[in-house]
C-alpha cells in the first residue's frame, strides 16, 4: 500500500485530553490538522482513567450510603453487588461521553484522523502505515501508562493496573493495592466498599506527603471502610498465580490476596516514537520542554499533557492545549508553569489542594505567612448531611495574597474552585470575604476560612478602642 503524502499546519500524536483539545482548537481556527491515535479515542481519561474510576467510585459510594443509612434514621441495608452490572454502569458512562471524543466528531471539525501508530523519521516528518506527514508544528500528546516497578517476581505474576482493573470478569474477594497515591487510594477504597478485603501497601506515606492533617482524615476513613493501610513498607518480592498473589515486604511480612493492583504512578509514553530521529530531547518523565511546552531541542515540536513531564492531570492537559494555541497560533506568550493548578483525590472524604502547602509557604516566606483553618464540623450543611469530616485550610501571604489551600471533606473538589478563581485572577483573600455565599452550603467554609484571616485585626484592642470612641460620638 502506498503512503499518502500530507502537508499540514499541525500534526498531533495522541487523541487523549490534551491532543483532542489542541486538534479541536486548531481546526476550528481554520488550520489543517492531522490527528493520530492508535488506540481508543479519548485516551486514558475516558477509557481507563478518570471516567471509569469515578463511575466505580459512584457505585461504591451508593453501597456505603446504604450500609450507613441509620445516621439519617433509616434502617441500614446490606447491598448485593452485581459486578457485571457495575461494569455495565461504567461502560454506559463511557459510551455516553465517547461521542464528544469520537473520530466522527473530529473529522466533522475538519481533522484528518489516522487510527494507527506514528513515529518521527526526521525533524519535520512523521510516518505511519498509510501516511507520511510533514507539518509546520508537531504536538506530542501520547500521555502516560501505568508504571511497573522492578520488584522481583512481579513481571512473572499476574497483576492489574488502572488500565485493566475495570475489565475484570468478577469482583475479587481480596485485593492488594501496591501504591498509596491518588489512584491507589481511590480504587482501594472503592473496592473495599464494594465488598473486597483490601490491603493497601505504600513504601513511604499515604498520598505522597501532602498536608498530614488532611491525609489523616483520609487514612481514618480508609480504616473505617476496612482497608488495611500499610505505610513505610517496601515490597521486595511478588509471587502468585491468577487465584492468589503474595507480596513480601522488607520487614518480613507477607501479604496475600486473590489479586494484585499495581498503582505506583504513571510513566510517560515516549518509547517507539522516533524521538531521537527528530532530535527531540526526552527522559523517562517525558519530552524535555521549556515553560511554554516547546521542545528544547526541536522548535517545531511541542508536548502537552502527561508526556510533557509536568502535572499528570486531565485538566492540566486541557490547560496545556490552551498554552500551545496561545503561543504557537496567536504568538502570545503564555506559560504552563502556574501556581494555581488544582489537584483532587476523589476518595471519601475528597482531598483537594491548590498552590503551596503550609510547610512549603513557611519555608519560602517565613513569618509573613498566615494560616487559617475551619472544620466542616462548624458548617451547618455538613452537619445536616452528617458528613463533617475534614476542614478548609487557607495559606495567606503578605497583603492578603492567597498562596494556597487544602480542603478535605465532602465536595472538596467543588469548593477548591473558588480559591482557584481567586488565585488565577490575582484576587486577595478579601475578595472571597466580599462574596455573599448562599446558606446553607458546604462552600461557605471557604468564605469562613478567608474571614478568619481578618479576625485578629477585626477584634483587636485597637478596633475595640475605635468602637468605644465612635460610641462617644453618638
Amino acid at each position: 500500500m502506498s503512503q499518502r503524502q500530507l502537508t499540514v499546519d499541525i500534526c498531533v500524536l495522541g487523541a487523549g485530553a490534551g491532543g483532542l483539545s489542541v486538534a479541536a482548537g486548531a481546526a476550528q481556527l481554520g488550520l489543517s490538522v492531522v490527528l493520530y491515535e492508535e488506540a481508543d479515542m479519548g485516551g486514558d481519561c475516558l477509557n481507563t482513567g478518570c471516567v471509569p474510576s469515578k463511575a466505580l467510585i459512584a457505585a461504591a459510594k451508593t453501597v456505603h450510603a446504604m450500609a450507613h443509612a441509620s445516621r439519617y434514621g433509616i434502617e441500614n441495608v446490606s447491598a448485593k453487588v452485581n459486578w457485571n452490572q457495575v461494569r455495565g454502569h461504567i461502560g454506559g458512562v463511557i459510551e455516553t461521553i465517547a461521542p464528544i471524543d469520537s473520530q466522527e466528531r473530529f473529522e466533522g471539525l475538519g481533522c484528518i484522523v489516522l487510527r494507527e501508530h506514528a513515529r518521527f523519521t526526521g525533524p519535520d516528518t512523521v510516518e505511519s502505515a498509510t501516511a507520511v506527514v510533514k507539518a509546520q508544528k508537531f504536538v506530542i500528546a501520547t500521555g502516560a501508562t501505568a508504571a511497573v516497578p522492578p520488584i522481583p517476581g512481579l513481571a512473572e505474576t499476574p497483576f492489574l493496573t488502572n488500565e485493566t482493573v475495570f475489565a475484570q470478569d468478577d469482583l475479587p474477594d481480596s485485593l492488594i493495592v501496591l501504591g498509596g497515591g491518588v489512584i491507589g487510594v481511590e480504587l482501594g477504597q472503592a473496592f473495599a466498599r464494594l465488598g473486597c478485603k483490601v490491603s493497601l501497601i505504600e513504601a513511604f506515606s499515604l498520598l505522597g506527603g501532602q498536608e498530614e492533617d488532611a491525609v489523616a482524615c483520609v487514612r481514618d476513613s480508609l480504616n473505617r471502610d476496612g482497608v488495611t493501610v500499610i505505610e513505610g513498607a517496601k515490597a521486595v518480592g511478588v509471587t502468585g498465580s491468577s487465584t492468589e498473589v503474595s507480596v513480601s515486604l522488607e520487614d518480613g511480612r507477607v501479604i496475600k490476596a486473590q489479586r494484585l493492583l499495581v498503582a505506583v504512578g504513571r510513566a510517560a509514553r515516549v518509547d517507539n516514537l522516533g524521538l531521537e530521529k527528530a532530535k527531540i530531547a526526552f527522559t523517562r518523565k517525558g519530552v524535555t520542554t521549556d515553560h511554554r511546552l516547546r521542545s528544547t531541542t526541536n522548535p517545531r515540536v511541542w508536548a502537552v499533557g502527561d508526556v510533557a513531564g509536568k502535572q499528570q492531570l486531565t485538566h492540566a492537559a486541557g490547560f496545556h492545549a490552551s498554552v500551545f494555541i496561545r503561543n504557537a497560533v496567536f504568538k502570545a506568550p503564555a506559560t504552563a508553569e502556574v501556581g494555581h493548578m488544582p489537584a483532587v483525590a476523589y476518595c471519601d472524604p475528597e482531598f483537594a489542594r491548590i498552590g503551596l502547602s503550609e510547610a512549603e509557604a513557611r519555608k519560602q516566606f517565613g513569618s509573613a505567612v498566615t494560616v487559617t483553618q475551619v472544620p466542616f464540623h462548624d458548617n451547618d450543611r455538613a452537619q445536616a448531611e452528617r458528613a463533617t469530616a475534614g476542614f478548609c485550610k487557607l495559606v495567606v501571604g503578605k497583603g492578603g495574597k492567597i498562596l494556597g489551600a487544602t480542603i478535605v471533606g465532602e465536595g472538596a473538589g467543588e469548593a477548591i474552585q473558588l480559591v482557584g478563581l481567586a488565585m488565577a485572577n490575582k484576587l486577595g483573600v478579601g475578595a472571597i470575604t466580599a462574596m455573599i455565599a448562599p446558606y446553607p452550603t458546604r462552600g461557605e467554609i471557604v468564605k469562613r476560612a478567608a474571614g478568619a484571616y481578618y479576625t485578629p485585626t477585626l477584634f483587636s484592642d485597637r478596633t475595640r478602642a475605635l468602637v468605644k470612641f465612635l460610641k462617644l460620638l453618638g
